[in-house]
């Protein structure tokens, strides 16, 4: 394809049955970036064959893959999606748009569940709570921390983001906001994934990720800024 217009990255671990969806699901002008993050089946195969660029990165996390396909990323924008099936990827332009138009900084995704199983009731509960410790204690107004988000590729590694695990998502939000950013957030599609979840989804795990989260929160309250590398890189959310 001629130089795309956007590059979505899409962390990728053991992730074969829903890959030939998500990639085929992508816009004209949009390349999908495979990272690679120690699948044991055949998930860099298939995304090659299907036309995505496949980088592989052997630290585990969250983190550690979506900034690979950042470092990776060649296209003005960065997009970011999960690699399940459970967001469909025909949905980027929307939020793409208001990057294009210079209106925002970054566009998150909001999720809405399609059927009643497509989002735990605990990670949804989880979710919620931490929004909310968003907008009160970042002054962030936002309803959900989903996977799927856009902004532009520059701006986002102007951000030097150190988070490579869960908390990935929690800093760039919370280091654009600090940056003056204008975050936007559009309603999307959430679907159940296809195969097993990588997430450990207990109550306890819930609970876990809230507490620490809320911490790091915290230092942004008392701050006034973004929280320090040091803090971001003390979440240990799985």
């Amino acid at each position: 394809m001629s130089a795309p217009l956007v590059d979505v990255v899409l962390p990728c671990l053991n992730e074969e049955g829903a890959l030939p969806w998500v990639i085929g699901r992508l816009p004209e002008g949009y390349r999908a970036i495979v990272v690679d993050n120690g699948s044991t089946d055949r998930s860099a195969e298939i995304a090659r064959a299907a036309g995505a660029l496949v980088v592989t990165e052997p630290k585990r996390g969250f983190g550690s893959a979506a900034h690979a396909g950042l470092l990776a990323a060649t296209a003005p924008i960065v997009a970011f999606c999960d690699a399940d099936a459970s967001m469909d990827p025909a949905e980027l332009p929307r939020l793409v748009a208001p990057i294009v138009a210079g209106t925002a900084g970054i566009v998150l995704g909001r999720r809405r569940p399609t059927t009643r199983g497509a989002w735990p009731l605990h990670a949804r509960f989880a979710n919620r709570a931490l929004a909310v410790l968003i907008r009160r204690r970042a002054g962030i107004r936002v309803h959900d921390l989903g996977p799927m988000r856009a902004a532009r590729r520059e701006d986002l590694l102007a951000l030097d983001l150190q988070d490579r695990r869960s908390g990935y998502p929690l800093e760039m939000l919370l280091k654009a906001h600090a940056g003056g950013w204008t975050v936007r957030e559009y309603d999307t599609a959430y679907n159940p994934r296809v195969g097993r979840s990588k997430v450990t989804g207990t109550i306890r795990g819930t609970i876990t990720a809230v507490t620490d989260m809320s911490r790091l929160l915290r230092d942004v309250e008392q701050n006034g800024s973004a929280a320090p590398a040091e803090a971001v890189r003390s979440l240990n959310v799985v």
